[in-house]
C-alpha cells in the first residue's frame, strides 16, 4: 500500500503546473503547444488519482494543525474514491473539448491556468479528512472558480460572476457555524460513518447547525432560495458551465452534505428531527419549482441550468431520507446525472459554437446539420428523463423505491415531486430535439446554411464518449449500485 502522503500529488500537481503556465512565456496564438502541455499536466493528474484509488492506505493524515481539533488533514476512503474518480475520468475529457471551444477566445493562458487549477483544488476536497479542510477547499473552490465564470468580461459575465462570489462566499460563511460547532462538540470535525460527535442527543443549537451547515453547503448544490447564481452563471463558456456547474462546482454541495450527514451528525440522531423536515421539504420544493423554471427557459444554456438545480435536489432528497438505500440513490443519481448532463452541454455548446446561436427557438432544423449531436443529446433527454435502458432511470428508479421505503410524508411527497418533475423534463428536454429534428422546411433555420456542420474531432470525442457512457450504464448498472451499497454500508 501506498503512503496517505502521496494524496498531495494530485491535489499539487495540476495547480503548481497551471501556476508554472504563466512563467513559461507561451504566447496566446500558441495554441498546440499550450493544449498538450496543460493536457499531459491532467492525464498524469488523473492517472495518479486512480492509482492513489487502489492503493493508497484507508488511514487519514494530517498535514497542518491551526489549533486543537482544526486541522487540515486528508483521507482515501469509498466516498472520497468515488468523487475523485469520477472528477478524473471527466476532466481530461472536457479540457479537450475546451481547446476547440475556447480555439478563438481571448485570454486562453489566464482561462486554462484557473480551469487545471480547479482540477487540483476538486481534489483536495475529494480527499478532506474532516470538515475543516472540506470547508477550506469549497472556499478555495469559489475563489478560483469567479475568474472562469466572468471569462468574457463584457457586463453579464462581470454581473454573473460577482452574483456568483455573493452566494458561493456567503454561503460558505454561513456553514462556518456548522464547522466550528461539529469540530468543537464532534472528534475534531473527523469524517466517520455514523457521525463523530459526542454526544447522545441533538440539542437544539446542533440542529440550528446542521441546517446552517445545509444551506451554507447547499448554495454550492443550488437549493431553493440560493439557487439563483446557478442559471445566471451559464453565460460561462460551455466546458465551464459543463464540468463545473455540472459536476465539479454543484456536486460539491452534494459531496459536502453527504459528508455532514453521513460522517458527521451520523444520520441516527438526525433521523426524525425538525431539521430533518425543514431540509427535505425545501429540496422536495426545488425539485419542482425547478423543473417548471427550466420549461419557462428560452436560452439553451439556462435551461440545461435550471434542469441541473431541480436534480440536484434529486441527489439531496436521497441523502436526506437518511437511509442506506437513500445515500446509495443519491450518490448513484450524482454519477449518472455528471454523465447525462455533460453530454447535454457538451452538444449544447457544440450547438453554439458552430452556429453562433444561443436559443431554443433557433435550433430548429439543425439536427440535420449535426444529426451525430443531436441524437447523442436526444438519448441523454431520454436518460434525464428517466426512460428505461439509460442511466438516469435507474438512479430515478432508485431514489423512489427508496422513498417509498422510508415511508413518512415527506420522504412519499418527494416521491410524488420526482414524478412531476420527471414529466416536466420530458417537455424541456425532448421538446429541443423536435425543434432540430422534425422542424417544417419554412421554420428551418438551416436549410440554406452550408457552413453549419458537426464540430471537430476535440469536441466529438468527449461528446460520443459521455453518449455511449450513458447507455452502457443503463445497461450495466449493477456493479456501480453494488459500489456504492457498499459505502452506505460502511464496507469501503
Amino acid at each position: 500500500m501506498m503512503s496517505p502522503y502521496l494524496l498531495l500529488i494530485p491535489i499539487l500537481f495540476p495547480v503548481l503546473g497551471a501556476f508554472l503556465l504563466f512563467f513559461l512565456g507561451i504566447p496566446e496564438e500558441k495554441d498546440r503547444q499550450r493544449n498538450r502541455y496543460l493536457e499531459t499536466i491532467v492525464v498524469l493528474t488523473s492517472i495518479s488519482v486512480w492509482i492513489l484509488i487502489f492503493m493508497a492506505e484507508r488511514e487519514p493524515v494530517q498535514i497542518y494543525s491551526f489549533i486543537s481539533g482544526f486541522s487540515i488533514a486528508f483521507r482515501m476512503d469509498g466516498l472520497a474514491a468515488l468523487f475523485a474518480g469520477m472528477v478524473s475520468l471527466m476532466w481530461p475529457l472536457v479540457m479537450l473539448y475546451a481547446f476547440e471551444y475556447m480555439e478563438h477566445s481571448k485570454g486562453k493562458n489566464r482561462f486554462f491556468v484557473f480551469y487545471v487549477m480547479t482540477y487540483g483544488v476538486t481534489l483536495g476536497l475529494a480527499f478532506a479528512a474532516n470538515i475543516t479542510t472540506l470547508y477550506t477547499f469549497i472556499e478555495m473552490l469559489s475563489l478560483v472558480t469567479i475568474p472562469l465564470v466572468s471569462h468574457y468580461g463584457n457586463h453579464e459575465s462581470m454581473f454573473a460572476g460577482r452574483k456568483y462570489a455573493a452566494f458561493t462566499i456567503g454561503g460558505t460563511g454561513l456553514a462556518f457555524f456548522s464547522v466550528v460547532m461539529t469540530t468543537v462538540y464532534g472528534d475534531s470535525g473527523r469524517f466517520v460513518l455514523g457521525g463523530s460527535l459526542n454526544m447522545s442527543q441533538l440539542t437544539p443549537i446542533m440542529e440550528v447547525a446542521f441546517l446552517a451547515g445545509f444551506f451554507g453547503f447547499g448554495v454550492k448544490a443550488a437549493v431553493f432560495p440560493l439557487h439563483s447564481w446557478l442559471p445566471t452563471a451559464s453565460v460561462a463558456p460551455t466546458p465551464v458551465t459543463a464540468l463545473l456547474h455540472a459536476v465539479a462546482v454543484v456536486n460539491s454541495g452534494v459531496f459536502a452534505i453527504t459528508r455532514l450527514v453521513f460522517f458527521t451528525y451520523g444520520a441516527g440522531s438526525l433521523m426524525g428531527t425538525v431539521s430533518q423536515t425543514i431540509a427535505l421539504l425545501t429540496v422536495v420544493f426545488t425539485m419542482v419549482f425547478a423543473a417548471a423554471m427550466a420549461l419557462k427557459q428560452r436560452h439553451f444554456k439556462r435551461r440545461l441550468a435550471y434542469s441541473t438545480v431541480s436534480n440536484l435536489s434529486y441527489m439531496l432528497f436521497g441523502i436526506l431520507l437518511m437511509t442506506p438505500h437513500g445515500m446509495t440513490a443519491g450518490l448513484l443519481h450524482m454519477v449518472f446525472h455528471g454523465i447525462i448532463k455533460m453530454s447535454l452541454f457538451l452538444c449544447a455548446g457544440a450547438f453554439i459554437h458552430v452556429t453562433g446561436n444561443e436559443y431554443i427557438y433557433q435550433v430548429n432544423g439543425v439536427g440535420k446539420k449535426m444529426p451525430l449531436t443531436f441524437i447523442l443529446y436526444t438519448l441523454a433527454g431520454l436518460s434525464l428523463t428517466g426512460v428505461p435502458l439509460f442511466c438516469g432511470f435507474v438512479s430515478k428508479w432508485n431514489l423512489v423505491t427508496a422513498g417509498i421505503e422510508a415511508g413518512s410524508p415527506q420522504s412519499l411527497s418527494g416521491v410524488f415531486a420526482l414524478i412531476i418533475s420527471a414529466f416536466l423534463c420530458a417537455m424541456y428536454a425532448l421538446s429541443v430535439s423536435v425543434r432540430a429534428f422534425f422542424s417544417t422546411e419554412e421554420s428551418d433555420l438551416y436549410l440554406n446554411r452550408p457552413d453549419v456542420k458537426e464540430a471537430g474531432k476535440s469536441m466529438l470525442i468527449p461528446i460520443a464518449f459521455f453518449g455511449i457512457l450513458n447507455i452502457v450504464l443503463g445497461v450495466c448498472s449493477q456493479p456501480i449500485v453494488d459500489y456504492l451499497g457498499k459505502i452506505a454500508a460502511g464496507m469501503l
